[in-house]
């Protein structure tokens, strides 16, 4: 603490302890957004996750390639390059798991959201 000669004494400000990442993201998925980020154009710089109004439940989940980070974007570092969260999807997406899956009919990212109440039957939307 620093003091001057009649100074009220001043605090230094602590360290912040990092912040834990919004959502998780399994190995697979990670893997998943390295090869997306290696097909990329050039100039992405990773990709961003938003939740968009869309399907008959409200909100789905969207991936799109991006140059930088938007004003609001939450970073997550991942070992297959950075997942930008959109700042208006954030509140949807705290504590949520991404991971890829595939099968012999299907391939696709995979959320386990526990934000989310429901969801349409095929899987394509949610509510919150």
């Amino acid at each position: 603490m620093d003091t001057l000669a009649g100074a009220v004494p001043v605090a230094e400000p602590r360290a912040r302890r990092p912040r834990p990442a919004p959502i998780t993201v399994t190995a697979s998925a990670a893997a998943r957004i390295a090869d997306l980020i290696a097909r990329a154009p050039e100039t992405a710089a990773g990709v961003r996750l938003t939740t968009p109004k869309r399907g008959c439940s409200g909100l789905a989940y969207s991936l799109t390639y991006v140059t930088a980070a938007a004003p609001g974007d939450e970073a997550v570092a991942t070992p297959g390059g950075t997942l930008f969260i959109d700042g208006g999807s954030l509140m949807y997406l705290i504590g949520s798991e991404m991971d890829w899956a595939e099968d012999d009919f299907a391939a696709g990212f995979v959320f386990t959201n526990p934000n989310a109440k429901g969801s349409c039957g095929c899987g394509e939307s949610f509510t919150v």
